[in-house]
């Protein structure tokens, strides 16, 4: 939706007034004036409001594979960002800017999220490239969590995949418009209206095309755009000149009939629009454009773009539906919580007049120090203003910097700048993938990053004038474990170095120190999550690691309910210990939120009301190990229904004790059984191998859900065993002459076979034996 362009005159009067540096200016204090006609303050704030209009931050997300860092890079190119097209395996070489790390340009993956910026006709853009692997999803968590609008990527052959539904949750999580870009109408076997039908049945999108594609597979030309009912096409070696031209004659009865849907559809949830279209008046190309912005802002409609990417063809049209569609950050309701006011949800305006509220949603360790990714949500960040971390307290200045060390170039940026290479103080920067550009000011709706700030993912900055907290993101639990240690133990303290800063960046990756075994754990989305990190220590770290298989999560629950009455005591001369506890327990009703739930019904004072919370510690504690394997107990329900105390010799800790051995006394009468991740795999591979994948599947005992034809390829989806699943990658690749791939995404935890169970408790108890002699 194109906005009038500023004034030459407003252009001047915002200089004079900038030039003021009075410190009683509303920008600065957040306070309300009343302004005169020709004020400059008031200019200010107009100019503002036009600011924040002329500014998007989307996200760029979708299945792996489906087309974004490639679609990244060609935004990037078409808007001036970059001069040059590098393909995503970095076969040239350099590979695509966006995937900045050298292992993602080996893998030909996206491993972390980068943020950039670019303009394009006169707006700014502010774009997170997410990566498309289940294993690395906090990354699309924590850049959803911040962005007003999102692109979802779709492979016009592929279609809708087990990934593209995860994200296309993830986005309903935060609210997120969105518009769909089916990619990849190039390659053989392209059929877009197959992967909108699949959109609106797998992600219940309610969604229409605006775009009809000039052709297909090798016969792409170009695209008939249905708002405007122009054809364009893509010409130049880069496809950066878009020609208009009129629809062809072959074409016209099938735009008219798909202008048709889309008016239909958007009229389903555009009130303005129905009425016109009932009313048979004729659908300006203005209105229609309206409506579907006010319908996509509102969520209730996914206007659809086609195109190829890699063929240079579609990316500007894109870029405009992104300018026309998606919405500004003032367009966009946040709340934060007021802590002053017991956390009530408080509205933020969303403009630079407002006080200061950004939260930190992503942390890298950069050769600086710390950089802390912030999204601005309210008010002005500034060299030299003080910021107040509300989540620690901790007060930070964003300093200018001092005398400058030494000039440096920072990539892209023509101009040099000065940098203090001690990092003593935060810088404030504009991030355009690992390059960096100073900048002395950002405001409301802005992605920024700085240096030197010591915080967590998730924390909240003020200027100090109010309390507010913004809600965090979600984050996943991790589903497999590894055993790790370093080879020398020289090694030992880049080793733990390199654990804490992995940790610290990745909320899913989890360091943890095993009681039994002394081994260091490390937790993840997934092995190659898991592969990653070690890798990572090796290349940045020089720490080779060792790695033992990977432990499963296994659970533990019971069946049946079982009684408990035990009586611990013990005299040893002096104070003694007594305590005696009576109850049950049972399993948790089926589908509970809860893990593990303590009731206390002994009615009247059997047991003095403060042992209570010792007992229940004491079960906690005992849940956290079963008696089968060691793994946490689950969906258990505790009842305390009685029990008997010494007037001397009880405490808190014969209580715990008592309650400790009570469980384990009544865990087997309980018919315990073992739980097991079983994951939601996805296999895609040539039709030629679908008996031999199938066939493995079952081996690894896996229960077949779903077999579909795409094309040339079979995809078949499963629930497996995630114990069976290790090392599965190379078999696949061995099974398919390397043409297959899979996804995997935790599913449940459910029961194993009591032949699997029977197993699993032998190797513990072999391991158990062989520890103890």
């Amino acid at each position: 939706m194109a906005l009038s362009a500023r004034s030459p005159a407003i252009r001047l009067l915002y200089t004079l007034s900038s030039s003021l540096k009075t410190t009683s200016s509303p920008l600065l204090t957040g306070s309300r004036r009343t302004f005169s006609a020709g004020d400059p303050a008031r200019v200010e704030a107009e100019w503002w409001k036009e600011s924040m209009e002329r500014l998007r931050n989307i996200g760029i997300s979708a299945h792996i594979d489906s087309g974004k860092t490639t679609l990244t890079e060609r935004i990037l190119y078409y808007t001036g960002r970059i001069h040059e097209i590098h393909e995503v395996r970095g076969r040239d070489g350099v590979g695509a800017k966006m995937d900045s790390m050298d292992l993602e340009r080996e893998k030909g993956i996206t491993i972390q999220s980068a943020a950039t910026y670019c303009s394009w006709k006169d707006y700014q853009v502010n774009i997170i490239d997410t990566p498309g692997h289940v294993d690395f999803t906090i990354e699309v968590e924590r850049a959803l969590r911040v962005l007003d609008g999102a692109i979802l990527v779709l492979c016009s052959v592929g279609g809708v995949q087990s990934q593209s539904i995860t994200v296309d949750r993830q986005m309903r999580r935060y609210d997120v418009p969105r518009v769909a870009f089916i990619n990849k109408l190039d390659r053989m076997g392209a059929d877009p209206w197959k992967v909108l039908s699949q959109a609106r049945s797998k992600l219940r999108h309610h969604n229409a095309a605006v775009q009809v594609p000039i052709g297909l597979e090798d016969d792409f030309l170009g695209l008939v755009d249905l708002v405007q009912l122009k054809a364009y096409y893509f010409h130049g070696s880069s496809g950066e000149k878009v020609v208009t031209e009129e629809i062809p004659a072959n074409m016209e009865a099938l735009v008219a009939e798909k202008r048709r849907e889309l008016i239909e559809t958007v009229s389903e949830v555009d009130d303005k629009l129905a009425e016109a279209f009932l009313n048979d008046e004729p659908i300006s190309s203005a209105s229609l454009e309206e409506a579907i912005r006010r319908a996509t802002i509102a969520q209730k409609f996914i206007p659809v773009f086609m195109g190829s990417a890699f063929k240079n063809k579609g990316v500007q049209p894109l870029l405009d539906g992104v300018l026309s569609y998606l919405p500004c950050p003032i367009e966009v309701a946040n709340y934060a919580l007021d802590q002053n006011k017991n956390e009530e949800k408080v509205t933020l305006s969303g403009t630079p007049g407002g006080p200061l509220v950004a939260l930190a949603f992503k942390l890298e360790e950069g050769r600086f120090g710390q950089l802390t990714y912030l999204r601005i949500y309210e008010g002005v960040i500034r060299k030299g203003d003080f910021i107040i971390n509300v989540n620690t307290g901790k007060k930070i200045k964003i300093l200018s910097w001092r005398k400058p060390k030494r000039l440096i170039r920072l990539g892209a940026c023509l101009s040099y700048r000065s940098i203090n290479i001690s990092c003593e103080v935060p810088r404030l920067v504009r991030m355009h993938s690992n390059e960096m550009e100073d900048i002395q000011e950002a405001h409301a709706g802005q992605i920024v990053a700085v240096f030197g700030v010591d915080c967590a993912s998730g924390d909240t900055f003020t200027d100090g004038s109010v309390k507010y907290t913004m809600t965090s993101m979600n984050v996943p639990e991790p589903v497999m474990s590894l055993a790790i240690s370093p080879v020398s133990k020289d090694s030992g303290g880049q080793f733990s170095k390199a654990l804490n800063r992995f940790q610290k960046e990745d909320p899913t990756f989890r360091v943890g120190l095993d009681a039994e075994s002394g081994q260091t754990i490390i937790s993840g989305m997934g092995e190659l999550h898991l592969d990653i990190y070690v890798e990572r220590m090796r290349r940045e770290y020089k720490v080779d690691a060792t790695v033992g298989r990977p432990r499963v999560n296994f659970r533990e629950t019971v069946t049946q309910r079982a009684n408990f009455d035990y009586l611990h005591k013990k005299q040893s001369g002096g104070q003694g210990q007594y305590g005696r506890v009576c109850g049950y327990i049972e399993p948790l009703p089926e589908g509970s939120s809860i893990k593990f739930e303590f009731e206390n019904m002994i009615v009247g004072q059997a047991i003095p009301s403060n042992f209570i919370p010792a007992i229940e510690k004491g079960f906690r504690e005992a849940a956290n190990s079963g008696s089968l394997i060691g793994h946490p107990v689950e969906n258990i329900r505790v009842v305390l229904t009685d029990g008997a105390a010494h007037a001397v010799d009880s405490s808190e800790l014969a209580f715990k004790l008592a309650a400790i051995y009570a469980f384990r006394q009544c865990y087997t009468a309980s018919k315990p059984v073992i739980l097991e991740p079983v994951m939601l795999v996805e296999l895609k591979s040539p039709t030629e191998f679908q008996g031999t994948v199938t066939g493995d599947i079952n081996k690894r005992k896996g229960l077949i859900v779903g077999n579909d034809q795409e094309g040339d390829d079979s995809v078949v989806t499963a629930h497996v065993p995630l114990n069976n699943m290790f090392g599965y990658s190379t078999s696949l690749r061995s099974m398919t002459q390397g043409k297959g791939e899979f996804t995997m995404e935790y599913k449940e935890h459910s029961p194993v076979s009591q032949e699997v169970q029977m197993q699993l408790v032998n190797n513990y108890k072999a391991v158990k034996a062989a520890e103890n002699s």
